[in-house]
Order: C-alpha cells, then sequence, then structure tokens
C-alpha cells in the first residue's frame, strides 16, 4: 500500500486518478492537487461514483517551490505523478528533492517564453537525484513513453539490429467541434507550429513546419495523411538504440484542423510572444486557450479511435524484418470506463503503470531515467491489463 501525490486536475490527471483508484492494492492513499481545488474536487467525485473510492483533495500552485514542499511534507507522499503543465516540471522536481520524494511526469520540460523540447534542463537533475537516492522517470505518457517502451521491446526481444524508427500517432475520431485540441491548446499548438525535426545518420535535419507528409494504414482507423513532427522521445531513443540509423514522429491532423491553424497562424493568434492590448499585455495563444473548448470537456461525445505505434526495421537472423507495434483506443469506450476521452486516456493509463512500477519495484534506480532504459516486460504487460492492449503485426 502506497501513498501517491497527482498534480494536475485535467484530462490526463483525472484519467490518472481513476486509473490509480482503480488498483487500490498499489495505491493505497491518493491526493489529488492543482491550483483550482474544484477541479480536484469534480474528479474526486467521479472517482468515488465509479470506484467507491475516497480521494483527498489540495490546492497547490506548483510553480511555487515552498508551496509544493509544504504539501509534501504534510502528505508525506513516497511519489509524485506530475500531470500538471510541462513549464511546471523543474519546479515540481526541486521540491521533490527538498521533501525527498521520487517523481514521475509525462512531458518534458518547457521554457514559457519558448517553444522548445529538450531535455537538457532534465538531465541536468541526473547527480542531484542520484545523491539524493531518489528516481525520477521522464516521459511516463503514451507518446513520448509507451511509443519507448514498445522501442525497446523491439530492440531486446525482437531485432538483433535496428535500423529506422517511424512512430505514428493518428486519432482516428471525431469531437464535432470545427477546431479544439485534445490535449492543452497551449502546449499541443506550440508542438506543431515549430520546425520539424528528425535524426539521421548521427545528426539532427531540420524542415519547416509541416512541410513533409506520407499516407499511412492505420490499423483500426485506415489511411492518414501523417506529418513529420519533432517529438521528445527522439532525443533519447537516439541514445539507446544501439546501431539506429533514423528515427522520425509522424502525426495525422484532418483537413479541418489544418485549415483554422492557418488562419490562426496567420492572424498571430499562435504567438508566445506578448503584445500590448487596452493597456495591458497578453500573450495570443494564452487568450486563443480561453476561446477554445476544454480538452476534458470533448471527451462525451468523442467518436472513433486512435492509433499509435512503432514502425520498426531491422534485421533478425541475417533476414529483413518490419514490424508495426501498436494500439488502439476507443474514444466512447474510454468516456464509459473514466469519463474521458481516448488523448487522455492514453497518456493517464501510462503514467499510471509507470507510476506502479516505482512503487513496487520493478522499476527502482536513483537518478533521472527515461522508460526504454528498464526491461519493458512488466510494463506491457501491466499495460495491457490496465486497458491499453498492444499488438505486433508483421509487415
Amino acid at each position: 500500500m502506497h501513498k501517491v501525490l497527482i498534480i494536475g486536475a485535467g484530462g490526463v490527471g483525472g484519467v490518472v486518478t481513476h486509473k490509480c483508484a482503480q488498483n487500490p492494492d498499489v495505491f493505497g492513499e491518493i491526493l489529488l492537487a492543482s491550483r483550482t481545488k474544484s477541479r480536484c474536487d469534480a474528479i474526486a467525485d467521479s472517482v468515488k461514483s465509479l470506484t467507491g473510492r475516497d480521494i483527498e483533495t489540495a490546492a497547490v500552485d506548483a510553480d511555487d517551490v515552498p508551496q509544493t514542499v509544504a504539501l509534501l511534507e504534510k502528505y508525506r507522499p513516497e511519489l509524485v505523478i506530475n500531470v500538471a503543465l510541462p513549464y511546471q516540471d523543474l519546479p515540481i522536481m526541486d521540491a521533490c528533492l527538498e521533501a525527498g520524494v521520487h517523481y514521475l511526469d509525462t512531458a518534458n520540460y518547457e521554457p514559457r517564453d519558448e517553444a522548445k523540447f529538450e531535455y537538457k534542463w532534465q538531465w541536468a537533475y541526473r547527480e542531484r537525484f542520484e545523491k539524493a537516492g531518489l528516481m525520477a522517470l521522464l516521459g511516463s505518457g503514451f507518446d513520448p513513453g509507451v511509443t519507448n517502451v514498445f522501442c525497446a521491446h523491439a530492440r531486446d526481444n525482437l531485432f538483433d539490429s535496428i535500423e529506422t524508427i517511424d512512430i505514428l500517432d493518428c486519432n482516428g475520431g471525431d469531437h464535432g467541434h470545427p477546431f479544439a485540441t485534445n490535449f492543452n491548446p497551449e502546449i499541443n499548438i506550440r508542438e506543431i507550429t515549430q520546425k520539424g525535426k528528425y535524426w539521421e545518420r548521427g545528426e539532427w535535419k531540420e524542415i519547416e513546419a509541416m512541410s513533409q507528409s506520407m499516407d499511412f494504414d492505420f490499423p483500426e482507423v485506415g489511411v492518414r495523411k501523417a506529418f513529420l513532427l519533432y517529438h521528445e522521445e527522439l532525443e533519447s531513443l537516439v541514445q539507446h538504440v544501439p546501431g539506429l540509423q533514423r528515427i522520425r514522429f509522424w502525426m495525422t491532423f484532418g483537413e479541418s484542423y489544418l485549415k483554422h491553424l492557418e488562419v490562426l497562424q496567420n492572424v498571430g493568434m499562435t504567438s508566445i510572444e506578448p503584445v500590448m492590448f487596452q493597456g495591458r499585455e497578453i500573450v495570443p495563444i494564452e487568450f486563443l486557450k480561453a476561446l477554445l473548448p476544454d480538452p476534458a470537456s470533448l471527451a462525451e461525445n468523442y467518436t472513433g479511435k486512435t492509433s499509435i505505434g512503432c514502425l520498426v526495421k531491422g534485421k533478425k537472423d541475417g533476414a529483413d524484418k518490419t514490424v508495426f507495434i501498436y494500439n488502439t483506443c476507443d474514444h466512447a469506450e474510454t468516456y464509459k470506463e473514466v469519463r474521458a476521452q481516448a488523448v487522455s486516456y492514453t497518456t493517464g493509463v501510462p503514467a499510471s503503470v509507470g507510476a506502479e512500477m516505482m512503487l513496487t519495484g520493478a522499476w527502482k534506480k536513483p537518478g533521472v531515467w527515461h522508460m526504454e532504459q528498464f526491461d519493458s516486460a512488466p510494463f506491457l504487460k501491466r499495460l495491457g491489463e490496465s486497458g491499453l492492449p498492444w499488438h505486433v503485426k508483421e509487415m
């Protein structure tokens, strides 16, 4: 029986809280905290109605290290599951070090004033976590997260050598809105409007945003156009898959989404540079976020499926081999189970499974680590049992 603190009460925070509550043998006590306590209380009510379990809630400003430390010292959890905004990774890591608590997140740190996806800021914490005897697990969502573990499974069990990896992410669902983002609009739009980047033959190559695409036949969804983006898991996987020649990340977008995004970019609404408006400074993308539907509100009428996986090519016993390791997830089914859409579900479930790996000792090592640096077998077993079954398709 372990005690955890979950920070963040958005769509993913709701899923993590529900999934931890469904597993009382591991998660004995759960505290959910965010800046807005009423959001935590709403999730607690949902958890109570679906699982019968009571969870505690609290208000915390995760940007404020002393405030977070005070909460940690009062509650004394073993682990913090950080599903707040990526801007808050470093303050929460600082608080964990100060209070002596293990740490897990689902997305890498991002500075507020620059759309930059890099692990360097969190890698700088390696020695401090190691010396403190604490573990930090980075990127325990789906991509990054499950995709890293799929690559580790391929590396350790399916191939003698891996040449190329293409990570492919498709949301084949329909939420009925002309334009909405499936997770925090600020993070989502920053991610896809920066330049695309991939790794080939030992160096990073940069392309204009959304300038490269390919059609791919996604299991249970069908053929969709996917665009090459930069995504943070590439940065760690290039270090942990020996002999890799190339790795890329692709995501699908519908015509309507792309049309709206182009217009919003053209009029400056996706900018992160502050502008003066009626005597006060506002950030356009933050204002846009206030106008768009809350991602958590999309869940109820969402239809269709997500289909996400890793296309891995290499050699086995001297012969060429290609596999697609993937999961598909149904929006309507996840709503029934935990009142969330599949994009939140596919991030939240792996966060709860990663937390379980740490708490049960299946993965335990002081320092700052990525998912592919651990044994994939126990994680993948629990991932399937926790609602995200995975498949290997020979291509």
